[in-house]
């Protein structure tokens, strides 16, 4: 059974995890255009870290990061890759997106890799079946030729 719950990015169990998404992301496009978190920024003021678990064991994290904008921005949702190809990534990004919701967050806004990058494809395809559509720099990014930014408008939910 998945469970996701609330967690400490600095926790044993979700550092591998944090880990190996700060990897992908530092071999996967230009360092410039790297905004990826580690478990200390993680732990930051106006950052909540939810970890996805299996049977005790950790396979997957999302964070949000509360925008002054009236937006939350998705940080950090990363699916180990033993676990890949079970839908596991829509589950946390369904997920944040109900609680965003619930909060009354406007929007959720993300940046990811630029389409030239072929390792944030499938991460754009998701995004793409969950409703997001392509937006200019989201709140505290400029342009950059490697990111994409993506924003999802939010119904409030009771």
């Amino acid at each position: 059974m998945i469970e996701i719950r609330l967690a400490d990015p600095m926790s044993d169990a979700l550092r591998p995890v944090i880990e190996a998404h700060f990897a992908h992301s530092e071999q996967a496009g230009p360092a410039e255009s790297n905004h990826t978190m580690g478990p200390e920024a993680l732990s930051g003021d106006g950052i909540r870290f939810w970890g996805l678990f299996e049977e005790g064991r950790a396979l997957g994290c999302g964070a949000l990061k509360t925008l002054p904008d009236g937006t939350a921005e998705v940080k950090s949702v990363h699916v180990v890759e033993a676990a890949r190809g079970r839908g596991l990534a829509r589950v946390m990004m369904a997920h944040l997106a109900d609680l965003a919701a619930k909060e009354g967050t406007e929007a959720l806004v993300l940046e990811t890799g630029a389409a030239h990058l072929p390792d944030y494809a499938a991460a754009r395809k998701l995004y793409e079946a969950l409703g997001y559509s392509y937006c200019g720099p989201i709140y505290g990014y400029e342009d950059d030729p490697n990111s994409a930014f993506m924003r999802l408008a939010l119904e409030p939910r009771p």
